[in-house]
């Protein structure tokens, strides 16, 4: 665990829901401290552990909502604080606003809009705090983000930095990227690359509009399926797992006559 990872504490209810997220924000490079589905457990997590940020679904089961939860959570040390809900009435936002939220994510969580929203809420939250420890955080990131490979892009090809020196990869050719937490390896059917940089920010940084994810750990060139299932896809002779929560994403690519 490094030093400089943001810390997060999630409140859900909803254990799979739960799970999917803590999944998807440590493939994403944040530290996870503890999961609650209730604001007595979540209080007690917080007391006992160093947290950057909350992500706090407004309903969830209990003797407090995730608005009161968060009430008790500020009272005892501030926070960032981002909701995550599938509610959307003027009654709860007039609530949640008291507690001066980052951002409101709704459900089904989309991994780039909550990437975007962690970011934007450690460093308004750190600015607004005069937080030391996470404007170092921040500082970090953004150093570390400088640093990694540089990726240039010409019409449909890209050039990755391999053994020193700057090597062509046509798009078409991408079979799949697959991730392992900070590091992303671009598969073809020749060869195997590996960059320092997580897949989201791959796919980002690529901007391939035939690369689509389908897992926490990973993304596929959809020109290169051979057939799916509920649970995989298979490209070239590989089956790439297909994770819950980018299903209807997947499916979306389709055209049903």
């Amino acid at each position: 665990m490094s030093e400089n990872q943001i810390r997060v504490l999630i409140i859900e209810d909803e254990a799979v829901l739960a799970m999917d997220l803590c999944d998807t924000l440590e493939a994403e490079g944040y530290e996870v401290v503890g999961m609650a589905n209730n604001g007595r457990r979540a209080l007690e997590i917080y007391q006992k552990n160093q947290v950057d940020l909350v992500l706090c679904d407004i309903n969830i089961k209990g003797e407090w909502d995730g608005i009161e939860t968060i009430n008790h959570l500020l009272a005892f040390r501030p926070v960032a604080v981002i909701y995550i809900t599938a509610l959307a009435d003027k009654e709860t936002r007039d609530r949640a606003k008291l507690t001066f939220p980052a951002a409101y994510l709704f459900k089904p969580v989309n991994t780039a809009n909550l990437n975007i929203a962690i970011e934007l809420a450690i460093q308004n939250f750190s600015v607004r705090e005069g937080n030391n420890s996470l404007k170092d955080a921040v500082k970090a990131s953004e150093k570390d983000t400088l640093s990694r490979e540089v990726i240039l892009k010409i019409d449909q090809s890209i050039f990755i930095k391999h053994n020193y020196q700057f090597v062509r990869i046509d798009a078409a050719d991408i079979l799949y990227l697959e991730a392992d937490n900070t590091h992303t390896t671009i598969v073809t059917n020749e060869r195997k690359y590996s960059i320092r940089l997580t897949l989201s920010m791959t796919l980002h940084r690529l901007a391939i509009e035939k690369l689509i994810r389908v897992h926490r750990s990973y993304a596929l060139n959809i020109r290169k399926i051979k057939s799916f299932n509920e649970r995989e896809v298979m490209v070239d002779m590989i089956a790439i797992p297909l994770g819950r929560q980018y299903k209807d994403e997947f499916m979306r690519i389709f055209q049903i006559q």
